[in-house]
């Protein structure tokens, strides 16, 4: 503290400046929202901005030794098991629209910090604000990481939203995942790399790994793949530094199928339930069957009238 209340208030400002602008390099985008459930850029930054305020930052601590600053470092860069479970996207007691004090702040801190424990980021809670906003990161796309790769396990049910999710720690290079829809609202990946130290060959395929791996390259057109749907599911797309483990996992999943992801929704919602067609059926039969009883009363019950009036006149007797 002392060492702070000595620097100059420029001096200051710059380094509180920059250090946010270091944890920002990581961090999620909304690009176009469909339903009233997912939050917005604004609500997502702000909680991020706020959680992130009420942690403490041992990797800025000059006083951290040197063993506890590696073993942060290493589990920012390969968080491994995290995050486990479903994406907190929907979450919105995690995401709230609108915190109104200091109290709300804090509360909201303890339930990230418990939820990120619970799923298999311990190693990043305890390093602080840079291993929070990487659990956040991961857990709001459903991102995990495992032994030997990284794997993106969100529903494919819920991808009718476009967001990005930016700056992944993975080793010391930074992995940039979206989720973009084509002209015809179809959802495909888009992966990219921004390599930090030398370039260190990482690879992709999709659900299934069927097709080639792909070799991910740090060019801003990155690598696109399709939403491919296993049966039974599983990730949609799997990112590892090992080409032979992505080769093998094809041998490894035991999958009865793959569907392209307009296939698996046209099989999820097939259409209107059975009920409401047989109602529709039934209205239009019983209509029928009152109009029919309607115009055969008019002309075949009782005291129905002539289908046609005779022509011949009787002639008047009275005279």
């Amino acid at each position: 503290m002392l060492e702070v209340m000595q620097m100059g208030v420029e001096d200051l400002f710059q380094e509180h400046q920059q250090t946010w602008s270091d944890l920002f390099i990581s961090g999620v985008e909304m690009r176009k929202i469909t339903d009233l459930h997912t939050p917005s850029s604004e609500t997502v930054n702000m909680t991020l901005y706020y959680v992130l305020s009420s942690m403490p930052a041992p990797l800025l601590d000059p006083r951290i030794s040197g063993e506890d600053r590696e073993k942060m470092e290493a589990s920012l860069n390969y968080a491994d098991h995290c995050f486990s479970g479903h994406a907190t996207m929907h979450a919105e007691n995690l995401w709230p629209a609108k915190l109104t004090s200091v109290t709300q702040i804090l509360q909201l801190s303890d339930l990230w910090k418990l939820t990120l424990q619970k799923r298999g980021c311990k190693g990043l809670v305890a390093a602080g604000v840079h291993g929070l906003m990487q659990g956040m990161v991961l857990s709001f796309g459903g991102l995990q990481f495992t032994e030997n790769h990284l794997q993106f396990q969100a529903d494919p049910d819920v991808l009718h939203n476009s967001y990005s999710l930016r700056g992944i720690h993975y080793n010391k290079d930074l992995i940039n995942l979206a989720v973009l829809l084509d002209a015809e609202g179809k959802p495909f990946l888009h992966v990219s790399v921004k390599f930090q130290d030398k370039p260190v060959r990482l690879y992709a395929c999709e659900a299934g790994c069927m097709n080639e791996p792909v070799e991910l390259t740090s060019e801003a057109r990155g690598h696109t793949f399709p939403v491919m749907v296993t049966q039974p599911i599983t990730p949609l797309l799997y990112i590892s530094t090992d080409l032979i483990h992505l080769q093998d996992l094809r041998h490894t999943l035991h999958l009865k199928a793959i569907l392209a992801h307009e296939e698996h929704m046209a099989k999820q919602y097939p259409g209107l339930p059975f009920l409401f067609w047989f109602s529709v059926a039934s209205l239009i039969t019983l209509f029928h069957l009152f109009l029919f009883k309607l115009i055969y009363n008019e002309y075949c019950g009782p005291g129905a009238k002539p289908l046609f009036r005779s022509k011949v006149t009787v002639p008047d007797t009275s005279l």
